[in-house]
């Protein structure tokens, strides 16, 4: 069986993103997979854990691990990996056919706390306020989802369909697999900052949209309160941070020590 990084060297990413392996063949043993593993953040032992799930984005890998420590990484640190799994078993029958090293980079702690009760979006960067936007965020009937959510990916053009609506919606950054988005909606401007009215995304003018599509990078954390929905599941994108660490660290899907 064979296994592959989402990340590759070289790569910066916000400090909220976990390492990210996919394996082509679901496992029945992770012992030897963690054991393996060595990761290093500025040259010093990172006491992190693997967390295994049923994959949602890649077909033919159909499991995939997500490494991550306690809390998020440092911001402007360098992130080394050593996977030496090459011929070590993934359980009975099944052997790792390759290793693997990753040396990836974080950018600025990027975080952004977005209140429902106040309708206010304040992001900060390594600590320093950058912006401070009005928002809209989803009605009763389609609460956003509460907790800690890692960007994903940006579009500057997403289309986004649903019942009663079909739109090509600007600088829209995703925070979930299942369609959460942090985007421009120039037909709620009458609501941003008022009241919620959204399908679960959260609304931003235009202008400001733009500033945050412009600013966030891949693995930035957003944070939620106040929103009236339930807490974003750990598996419908990056949504590590939702598990406890004593979760975490007995390994989802598989027991890791």
């Amino acid at each position: 069986m064979h296994v592959r990084l989402l990340e590759g060297d070289g790569s910066t990413w916000g400090v909220g993103m976990p390492i990210i392996a996919y394996l082509s063949t679901k496992i029945t043993d992770a012992h030897a997979f963690a054991a393996a593993t060595t990761v290093t953040v500025n040259g010093e032992p990172a006491q992190g854990a693997w967390f295994f799930q049923n994959s949602a984005i890649y077909r033919g890998y159909p499991l995939e691990a997500h490494y991550r420590t306690e809390k998020y990484w440092p911001a402007h640190a360098k992130i080394h990996m050593d996977l030496a799994a090459k011929g070590q078993s993934a359980g009975e029958g099944l052997v790792y056919d390759n290793s693997l090293t990753l040396d990836m980079s974080t950018g600025a702690a990027n975080i952004s706390k977005i209140d429902g009760k106040t309708k206010r979006m304040i992001v900060t960067s390594d600590d320093k306020q950058v912006f401070d936007f009005p928002v809209s965020l989803g009605k009763a009937s389609t609460p956003t989802f509460g907790g800690v959510k890692v960007v994903m990916e940006k579009d500057r053009v997403q289309r986004m369909t649903g019942a009663g609506y079909d739109l090509k919606v600007p600088w829209s950054v995703r925070i979930t697999n299942s369609g959460e988005f942090v985007h421009a909606a120039s037909w709620n401007g009458g609501n941003i900052g008022q009241r919620s009215t959204s399908h679960g995304c959260t609304n931003l003018t235009v202008a400001d949209a733009q500033k945050f599509f412009n600013f966030a990078q891949v693995g930035d954390v957003t944070v939620f309160t106040g929103t009236g929905g339930p807490t974003m599941p750990s598996w419908d994108g990056y949504g590590d941070w939702n598990l406890p660490w004593s979760t975490w660290q007995a390994g989802g899907l598989f027991k890791t020590s």
